[in-house]
């Protein structure tokens, strides 16, 4: 059984790791599958020339697995045209990830694809693999979605892999890892190599724009994460991780034993993670700090509190302003990401958060605010079908969700052209706020180096 994993280009001249595919590789390889990588998104190939590839090539199969958005939508449909052209076109075409799982019906119409397998993959796709070797019924195999002629069915829900440690880690590998290293994150210095890990699955809360799927949360063990990054340290030189999971922080005694034990692995790391709030204390922080964390990305929101709560957040406008004070003054960067339109959000809304945004601003990054987006799955997706504000999943990528930063369906009492002229203004005064702050910057780098002699100077840099 031979099989093409094919990574889309994301359009950057550094990409992540596609941890997905990574895992998927690893369980396919304990198969004896043998598992074939096109990067796409390091050669910043053509569509066409995955036509030409699989034309000189013969595969069995071909996967593409794509998060929700309308770039990643637009890359599947120009990608799953070039497969089907090919005159040597595998026999089974299959989707995975967040984008297609939710809506696997019309996925599958779209893309002409064979096969999506929804939500988590690394058991399905080894039954998956060995119903199609074995020519056995594809409706035995949980978690999937699949053609029939002009039918689609669709397969009983698939459990989730309650240890995660029972997983291998992504087989490295496979994987053009010089080129995936290169990634920058938050506080990251300009020769420190960059890899993404998981050390969890799921999220202990339910946010309303949410289209995470997994039910719960699952936590690796302490030693795994240990053992799975002196790996990476080793075999690539890795420095800096950045812990892509929903929620590292979901606990205080979750990541204060996570902490514990990596100060006691002496890892000598930098690394950064999704946070919450609710569990910024300045005791936890300081921990954090010790072992290495230089980055913690808060999902805010919103800075009101009806807002908060009708987006089911969990989280107040008060504990908001302690965390990130608390954050601020253990010297880690914290991520602000804000989003507007929700049910309630207004111009008031949208001014108290920029205000919030311009008091608290480090100069880590360019802050800005996007309007709230309801992905298939999520449960405002279905909220705004059921007020008749989107018709369907066709309806959401061809005519609602055409760009990240514009109205996709709108949920506040404001006309969408108020929405985005709102938006203008406040994006307005963040970014002249950041580039303020730039701008400021060099020139004080330039009066130490013309006025002090400063020999540290590397010259006017803007990467």
């Amino acid at each position: 059984m031979r099989i093409l994993l094919v990574v889309y280009d994301n359009g950057g001249y550094t990409n992540t790791f596609p941890l997905g595919f990574g895992y998927i590789s690893s369980v396919l390889l304990q198969e004896g599958v043998d598992v074939s990588v096109y990067s796409q998104d390091l050669h910043h190939y053509p569509d066409e020339h995955l036509t030409e590839y699989l034309n000189n090539n013969s595969f069995d199969i071909v996967a593409i697995s794509v998060i929700a958005g309308y770039y990643q939508y637009k890359k599947l449909i120009g990608l799953s045209r070039a497969i089907n052209r090919s005159r040597n076109r595998p026999e089974n075409f299959i989707l995975g990830g967040h984008g297609p799982s939710p809506e696997p019906e019309y996925f599958l119409k779209v893309t002409e694809a064979d096969i999506v397998v929804m939500g988590e993959g690394e058991v399905t796709i080894k039954e998956l693999i060995h119903a199609l070797t074995k020519k056995t019924p594809l409706k035995d195999v949980l978690g999937i979605a699949y053609r029939v002629g002009n039918q689609i069915v669709r397969t009983g829900e698939r459990p989730l892999i309650a240890d995660l440690d029972s997983i291998p880690w992504p087989a490295y590998h496979l994987f053009p890892m010089e080129f995936y290293r290169l990634i920058r994150e938050p506080r990251i210095s300009r020769t420190e190599f960059a890899m993404p890990v998981l050390s969890a699955r799921g999220c202990t809360f339910k946010c309303t724009f949410c289209y995470r799927m997994d039910k719960g949360l699952r936590n690796r063990s302490n030693q795994s994460i240990i053992e799975e990054i002196q790996y990476l340290q080793l075999n690539y030189r890795i420095s800096y991780i950045g812990f892509y999971d929903e929620l590292l922080v979901s606990s205080i005694e979750r990541v204060t034993s996570f902490c514990e034990d990596l100060i006691k692995a002496n890892l000598n790391i930098s690394w950064n993670c999704n946070g919450r709030l609710n569990y910024a204390l300045p005791e936890v922080l300081k921990l954090m700090k010790r072992a290495g964390c230089v980055y913690i990305n808060y999902g805010i929101e919103a800075m009101d509190d009806t807002v908060l709560k009708n987006m089911k957040k969990g989280l107040r406008v008060d504990q908001i302003f302690k965390g990130i004070e608390a954050t601020l003054a253990e010297g880690i960067s914290p991520g602000f990401n804000i989003i507007f339109g929700n049910i309630g959000d207004n111009q008031h809304t949208l001014d108290k958060a920029v205000e919030f945004l311009l008091k608290y601003d480090d100069g880590s990054e360019l802050r800005t605010i996007r309007p709230v987006t309801p992905y298939p799955g999520s449960p405002l997706y279905y909220h705004a079908i059921k007020k008749g504000l989107l018709k369907d999943c066709e309806d959401f990528y061809i005519n609602k969700h055409t760009n990240s930063d514009l109205v996709a369906v709108n949920f506040t009492e404001m006309t969408d052209q108020e929405m985005h002229s709102s938006l203008f203004y406040a994006n307005s005064r963040l970014i002249e706020n950041y580039f303020r702050n730039q701008s400021s910057r060099t020139i004080d780098n330039a009066r130490k180096l013309y006025l002090e002699s400063d020999t540290s100077f590397r010259g006017f840099r803007t990467i």
